[in-house]
């Protein structure tokens, strides 16, 4: 029996952490709005989530159902309320609170292994698991690098990225798209001037 395909990701951007890439579900393509997570991404909802949840490495530990997706929407609507206001993260104590409330449906468990100590996730409702996983790496990034953190500069982009550039300037979710769409505008509006 063929064993089903995971089709391709059709987002403009990939490989940012975990809570960015949640957010990153919705993009724009050719001037409208696309969401992986809502099937305007050429994919049904469910196999948005079952591509999402591939791309991580999650596919295996949870399941790509109706559940685990409102829980994930849930999850992305709060950290969007989030992560473009200044002050993070207390500038919307609304978005803090349901941030919160997708952390209270899991936990981090010291253990002991052979190898050391570790850490094990744990959800008493496993379909809360790739919500509650973003919620989380999203405070990692907190704790890391908050000035870090950042919307593509482009005014009709809405992707989010992680900068890791070693001076911390990176204003665009890609120099090849965006940022060659700023450069063409500003040599448009010099060359119309002239």
């Amino acid at each position: 029996m063929p064993t089903p395909t995971t089709p391709p990701d059709p987002r403009p951007l990939t490989g940012e952490p975990l809570s960015l890439d949640l957010l990153n579900t919705r993009w724009v393509h050719d001037g409208g709005r696309a969401d992986l997570l809502a099937g305007t991404g050429g994919l049904t909802d469910v196999e948005g989530l079952a591509v999402w949840l591939g791309a991580h490495g999650l596919d295996g530990r949870f399941a790509a159902d109706r559940c685990t997706l409102e829980r994930l929407l849930r999850a992305r609507d709060a950290l969007a309320g989030l992560v473009d206001l200044p002050g993070k993260p207390g500038g919307a104590p609304d978005a803090v609170a349901r941030v919160d409330a997708v952390l209270a449906h899991g936990r981090v468990r010291a253990t002991l292994t052979p190898e050391g100590p570790g850490e094990e996730t744990e959800f008493a409702d496993p379909s809360w698991g790739p919500a509650w996983l973003a919620a989380r790496d999203y405070l990692e990034l907190l704790t890391t690098a908050p000035d870090r953190i950042r919307g593509c500069a482009h005014e009709a982009c809405v992707l989010h990225f992680f900068d890791t550039s070693r001076n911390g300037t990176r204003r665009w979710c890609s120099m090849a798209v965006c940022g060659n769409r700023a450069k063409a505008s500003r040599h448009y509006a010099r060359s119309r001037d002239s």
